[in-house]
């Protein structure tokens, strides 16, 4: 069975291996050791502190197949961005230049570096192992997040986010970085992604043009990824987009990787969840069942499970084998959301 729980130390192995395999542009996992390592240990800290609104803190979960204890996955929350540094995106707007004497009328989209975002929830670091990629497994990945956030709304933002990773080529070259940010930093993408990986994006940042950029003086090909994804983050995207996130003309000031939004009591799985309390069959009842993220209501000891779900009155009818995956017995109350 698989499950979504909060990281620990011992899954640092598995952590730097999906990092090392996720290659160009997933720069919230770079594949250092030390830095991962910080990364889970600033996790485990924020599970445990008492929090009353969002602040640093940073939960990162990973999905493990309970049979085998192999980890396939891995994803996180940034409680809010932008606290301690600058936030920094690219909003795409719009300058009109007119001349009724000439007869000129241009619409010209136009970069602006913005600080929009700060104080945003930001769902990241989502990574799926190739040979984990099933039916509905991407989908508990990323949603399990959601749950989470629902039973313990004051610890996050009103408003959520997700940098979505840019264009890039199987050699990791970003045509966006080629067209813009190569200009001010002689340097190639890669070691552009390796200083943000090191928490440096905002000094790399704060050296870009403050003015605004017309995107019509750019080259072609990086005019044609503005606000476009990585072909691997496009199912994703799609996850994020059936959750009612929606992109809103901010991009990555470095790859040009759209970031899509949406307020947090408007998320589907957060709207639409709901509490039940626990009833374990050995054999679940035969009527009618969904595929069902369930989850526990558990802080330190997050679970979160996919599983076809018969529920009656107020209870979830779940096998022993899936409450015992989640922690909870009869009674108990879990968290519920529908995938459709």
């Amino acid at each position: 069975m698989k499950v979504i729980r909060p990281i620990a130390l011992d899954d640092l192995d598995a952590l730097l291996q999906m990092a090392r395999n996720a290659g160009a542009g997933f720069t919230s996992l770079p594949p250092q050791r030390n830095n991962l390592l910080n990364k889970i240990e600033r996790s485990l800290l924020s599970f445990d502190g008492d929090v009353q609104q969002p602040g640093h803190q940073r939960y990162m979960f990973v999905l493990e197949e309970t049979d085998s204890g192999e980890i396939g996955g891995c994803c996180a929350i940034e409680a809010a961005c932008g606290l301690d540094e600058p936030f920094y995106n690219y909003h795409v707007g719009l300058t009109v230049h007119a001349s009724n004497e000439l007869g000129v009328y241009a619409r010209v989209p136009t970069l602006y570096l913005s600080n929009d975002l700060t104080g945003t929830s930001v769902l990241c670091s989502l990574y799926l192992c190739p040979h984990f990629r099933a039916a509905g497994v991407g989908h508990l990945l990323s949603k399990s997040r959601f749950l989470f956030m629902a039973s313990f709304m004051s610890r996050f933002s009103h408003k959520v986010i997700a940098e979505m990773r840019g264009v890039s080529d199987e050699h990791g070259r970003s045509p966006f970085w080629e067209g813009l940010g190569r200009h001010f930093f002689n340097i190639e993408y890669e070691a552009a992604e390796h200083i943000v990986g090191q928490g440096n994006k905002a000094c790399i940042a704060e050296l870009m043009p403050k003015h605004p950029i017309y995107t019509v003086l750019l080259p072609e090909e990086a005019q044609s990824v503005l606000g476009r994804v990585h072909s691997q983050t496009a199912p994703a995207l799609k996850l994020l987009e059936q959750e009612g996130f929606r992109y809103q003309n901010y991009i990555d000031i470095f790859d040009g990787g759209p970031a899509v939004e949406a307020p947090i009591g408007e998320i589907r799985s957060i709207r639409r969840s709901r509490l039940l309390r626990v009833r374990t069959d050995a054999h679940p009842p035969d009527s009618p069942a969904s595929p069902t993220l369930i989850s526990n209501a558990k802080l330190n000891d997050f679970r979160c499970a996919l599983a076809p779900l018969s529920s009656r009155r107020d209870h979830a009818h779940i096998s022993r084998e899936l409450a015992a995956a989640l922690g909870v017995d009869n009674d108990d109350i879990v968290r519920v959301a529908a995938l459709q």
